[in-house]
């Protein structure tokens, strides 16, 4: 009998073209870029006098820099406007499939190509973001990468990779009511840290995950980024198929047949070896926010700001001194009486109809809280916006105070014009509280979609059934 395997060391061997003595070559299916990390890659070709590999293996749009507000006006700055040109430029003269802004298509390019069937199981991606780690949920390696990477991948349709160690991450137990894929990751990454699994593939299994939708098993593998794994992964089960079955670039006919065959395969054997297992009981996981500057500075919702002399060592001490000095916080105030200034709802973490369909059932027939400056919500793609509005739920949000803009990035990085101003406090969806990672001296919280709806309406940090 062949050894048993894990469900990355199946892939992994499938894609290998070269082996070295600490890194290997991989073949890379799909290739995602967008208006930001790609225009110097495209430089090098033509410098070289080479041309993408595989051309129809590569799906274009832009996310990070673009206005989700009245894009009839323009881009917001010269340098936006040049990346976008740039990108529609280069996807024209090497024939390239590219969702402009105004296809309905175009959207977060880990929301798009998953809703699209472009993410398949058994499958590599490669993208310069770092939240590539997104389309592991569809028992993928994906790979965020960097600039001279991406040119690699376009020109040969290989990708140079470390040797990765195995870390499975077994979730069991019972989600309590109220708590999501967002809360699980957040207190796995408090008890864990946000190196646990550096340098990492991390696999999540366990009976927590085989009870996730397809929407909350990316949140899982997107957060995989921010505890240092390179890809993050989940097997193939039918929830998986049910999800692909009728996409637009899903196989079809007697090619689904054969696909979904192969795709059933796709689960670590019983008896497989990891270089590292944890376990985690999320049973008494409660809704958790952030306080500090690392995600990994989490509490729950019902707890404190934590005294940072109970951080640790003196570094960790230290560390948590400044993220408490710099969100403007005081130890030992209780989470639900900060108040917020702004609400994000959106990014390549939170950003799918599931999510909106959470808010909308919790802002219905209520109102923004009046100290509430801005909020936001950014559909994840062009395809959800027209799905929440088919199903009305843009009537709710817009009822209760909420800005309903088009699919993009947005406030997740403050690249467009969605962004904090210094010393503002903003209840976020997405995946990074860094220092101005929002904007310059802005103060970012993560959070469900939940507790972001209940906070709007609360204008402080909320649980739905507070309000």
């Amino acid at each position: 009998m062949p050894a048993a395997r894990t469900l990355f060391e199946k892939i992994w061997q499938r894609h290998i073209i070269a082996e070295h003595e600490t890194s290997v070559l991989l073949y890379i299916d799909k290739h995602l870029i967008n208006e930001v990390t790609s225009p110097q890659a495209f430089d090098g070709l033509r410098t070289t006098g080479r041309k993408p590999w595989r051309r129809q293996s590569v799906l274009a749009t832009a996310d990070h820099n673009i206005p989700t507000l009245n894009r009839r006006a323009g881009m917001h700055s010269e340098i936006a406007q040049r990346q976008l040109a740039t990108l529609e430029r280069n996807c024209e003269e090497y024939g390239l499939q590219y969702y402009s802004l105004t296809d309905a298509r175009q959207g977060i390019l880990h929301v798009v190509a998953p809703e699209l069937g472009e993410t398949l199981p058994g499958i590599t991606i490669a993208c310069g973001d770092s939240h590539t780690t997104t389309h592991g949920a569809f028992a993928t390696l994906a790979f965020g990468i960097g600039t001279s990477d991406i040119e690699q991948v376009l020109a040969t349709q290989c990708l140079q990779v470390p040797k990765l160690k195995t870390m499975n991450v077994r979730l069991h137990g019972t989600m309590r009511a109220g708590v999501y894929a967002k809360d699980i990751a957040l207190a796995f990454l408090r008890k864990f840290g946000t190196d646990c699994a550096a340098g990492c593939a991390l696999e999540f299994s366990g009976n927590v995950v085989s009870g996730l939708s397809m929407e909350s098993r990316m949140t899982l593998c997107n957060l995989a980024a921010e505890a240092g794994a390179r890809v993050g992964i989940i097997g193939v089960d039918d929830i998986t198929i049910d999800y692909l079955k009728g996409r637009p670039s899903s196989p079809q006919g007697h090619e689904w047949a054969l696909a979904t065959e192969y795709w059933s395969t796709l689960h670590t054997d019983d008896g497989a070896k990891f270089d590292r297992n944890v376990e985690f009981d999320v049973s008494d996981v409660a809704p958790q926010v952030t306080w500090g500057t690392t995600p990994a500075m989490t509490v729950s919702l019902f707890e404190s700001v934590p005294d940072p002399r109970s951080a640790g060592n003196l570094d960790a001490q230290r560390a948590a001194a400044r993220a408490l000095d710099y969100m403007g916080l005081r130890a030992g105030t209780p989470m639900r009486s900060i108040r917020l200034d702004k609400i994000f709802i959106g990014s390549c973490t939170n950003s799918r109809i599931e999510d909106l369909r959470i808010v909308a059932g919790i802002v219905k027939r209520r109102k923004v809280a009046a100290g509430i400056r801005q909020a936001l919500i950014v559909p994840g793609s062009g395809l959800v916006k027209r799905q929440a509005e088919e199903e009305g739920l843009h009537e709710i949000f817009l009822d209760a105070g909420f800005e309903w803009r088009d699919a993009g990035c947005s406030m997740c990085l403050g690249m467009n014009n969605d962004s904090l101003s210094e010393g503002e406090r903003c209840a976020s969806t997405s995946n990074r509280n860094f220092e101005g990672r929002q904007g310059r001296g802005g103060r970012s919280h993560l959070l469900s979609p939940a507790i972001a709806a209940a906070t709007a309406i609360a204008g402080r940090f909320a649980a739905p059934e507070e309000i």
